[in-house]
């Protein structure tokens, strides 16, 4: 008979369930897997705050949008200086221009939405810009189905912010017509298989880093049972002297009718660390990262670290960018009245730096451009004294 020493048989009678459909809810709910909560928090404290790949992640293709060098410009010219550039510049009173624009593309990535509130005077441009939480917002929709406010609840509190007031920026959702879906959310079951891993290898290394086994007791009098007293004295003895790293390989002394069965990995129990690798791939493939760039082995897609760091910049960071500034530039358009148009300086990007150049030289050695087609191509205004 194998005894679970961490277990008390209980005598006393179990209770029976009384309702009639209590053994459809058992039936219905066994042998199913358990996945953690799908709404914002769950999501940001199981793949942000607790998972490193998705940290990790997260803050790279933020850090990197946040810090792309902005251009603004017209229909007919360029600006070196522009109330637009001087508000994100300094677009609050406690955050730069990287903290509030990492906030933005970060909430745009955990929640799917990101929330900008703009502070106006009396008339022009914002005085100040501030990013909202994504989970502390809701979308008041009118009759027509546009949003017509903004709710913000903190607590028990809640402010309404006209519509205006709000630049809503969210990903593409085919079932949602007011809220965009979030990277993190298509990463949710992979990010459960990896803290599921991470954990089932800390409590290996708290019991011994290695699988324990069992001990099996044949009775002296071939009764096959223990005494209450030999059960909580066995283990404690197991409890302070062979558990934990510090124990590890420690001889165990067994009294007599106690025999020891160590049991080793099965084939299944070694892929666990290959299904980890697997998962963290898939976690990094949602945020569109190259496994390469999050140190996760096994992943050769790209030649050398400069080119898997190219292709973040090219599928990841800029397509982001360009139209979280394609959604600002419209609504500050809206807001000051002016038509200006901001986006991503590709000139000032270092990871683009060969394939810029070589895009200069092809156009430049277009004869049958014009000059203000090739300033055109190349994202300059057309006049070179504008």
């Amino acid at each position: 008979m194998v005894l679970d020493f961490l277990k008390k048989s209980d005598p006393a009678i179990p209770e029976a369930k009384a309702s009639a459909g209590a053994k459809l809810a058992v039936w219905g709910s066994s042998g199913r897997v358990v996945w953690s909560p799908r709404d914002v928090g769950s999501l940001t404290k199981n793949g942000f705050l607790g998972n490193p790949v998705g940290f990790r992640a997260i803050k790279i293709v933020a850090e990197a949008a946040a810090a792309l060098p902005v251009i603004c410009r017209d229909a007919e010219r360029r600006y070196d200086a522009h109330p637009a550039l001087q508000l994100l510049t300094r677009p609050n009173a406690g955050q730069t221009r990287a903290d509030l624009l990492e906030a933005a593309f970060a909430q745009l990535m955990l929640s799917g939405n990101a929330y900008m509130e703009a502070v106006m005077p009396e008339m022009g441009y914002p005085a100040e810009l501030h990013v909202l939480r994504s989970d502390r917002m809701h979308l008041v929709p009118g009759a027509d189905g546009w949003a017509t406010a903004y709710d913000y609840t903190v607590g028990s509190k809640k402010h309404r912010y006209p519509a205006e007031l709000i630049c809503h920026i969210r990903n593409f959702h085919p079932q949602d017509d007011h809220y965009g879906l979030a990277p993190i959310q298509a990463a949710a079951t992979a990010i459960d298989v990896h803290n599921s891993a991470a954990r089932w290898s800390k409590a290996l290394l708290d019991n011994a880093a290695r699988p324990s086994g069992a001990i099996v007791y044949n009775g002296l009098d071939g009764a096959g049972t223990m005494s209450q007293d030999q059960f909580d004295r066995l283990q404690m003895e197991l409890e302070s002297h062979h558990q934990g790293a510090r124990n590890a390989g420690r001889p165990m002394l067994l009294e007599g009718g106690l025999d020891w069965k160590p049991m080793g990995f099965s084939p299944s129990d070694m892929e666990f660390q290959k299904t980890k690798d697997a998962a963290a791939r898939d976690i990094a493939l949602a945020f569109g990262v190259p496994p390469m760039l999050l140190g996760i082995p096994g992943d050769a897609t790209y030649a050398n670290y400069a080119e898997a760091n190219r292709a973040l910049y090219r599928l990841t960071v800029l397509p982001l960018a360009e139209r979280v500034w394609a959604s600002v530039s419209h609504w500050l358009s809206g807001l000051s009245g002016e038509v200006i148009h901001i986006a991503p300086d590709l000139d000032g990007v270092p990871a683009l730096a060969s394939e810029r150049e070589a895009q200069w030289r092809r156009v430049s050695e277009a004869a049958f451009l014009t000059d203000a087609e090739k300033r055109r191509l190349l994202g300059l205004s057309e006049m070179p004294d504008a």
